[in-house]
């Protein structure tokens, strides 16, 4: 081996300064570091499945926040309908009452009428027989019993109103 170079004593001291290096590396170096390599493995593998699990979630949530979305659409259009149908109602109720109200003031209106055409007539009635009296007497000349003929004048008057009525 002396003729290929080779140092017998050297090679050999130089494969256990090896093999001690090897083992003295192994022992602090590699273990801790492979240790170290694998920590580090898990926790990018935790937190990989943490991020699936929180992109799960999130799905989740979106679901769930578009399910309650579309829910609260739901409720607002019922809200909406109601009051869309309340308001109607209400408007409803108010013209009725209106109509009501006005043919309650017409009746009144009719009866304040037909009242006050009453009064006319009988006063009318009233005045038109102290006239015709009156005509009567200056027709004959000579004065006449005031109420025997206003009573008569009145019956007549009375009974035309009546058949005028009918």
């Amino acid at each position: 081996m002396e003729a290929l170079g080779i140092n017998l004593p050297f090679l050999i001291a130089q494969i256990v300064n090896f093999l001690i290096l090897l083992a003295l590396l192994s022992r602090f170096a590699y273990k801790p570091v492979l240790k170290m390599l694998d920590e580090r493995a898990a926790k990018i593998q935790e937190s990989l499945e943490a991020s699936e699990k929180a992109n799960k979630q999130a799905e989740e949530a979106e679901v769930v926040f578009k399910e309650r979305i579309r829910e609260a659409s739901v409720q607002g259009q019922l809200i909406l309908d109601r009051a869309a149908k309340t308001g109607e109602e209400m408007r409803f109720k108010a013209a009725e009452d209106a109509k009501e109200e006005a043919s309650i003031i017409v009746a009144r209106a009719h009866e304040e009428i037909d009242r006050e055409k009453a009064e006319t007539v009988t006063c009318l009635c009233q005045e038109y027989a102290k006239l015709v009296t009156l005509a009567a007497g200056k027709v004959i000349g000579k004065t006449l019993d005031e109420k025997a003929h206003e009573e008569l004048i009145n019956r007549v008057l009375e009974e035309s109103v009546s058949l005028r009525k009918n």
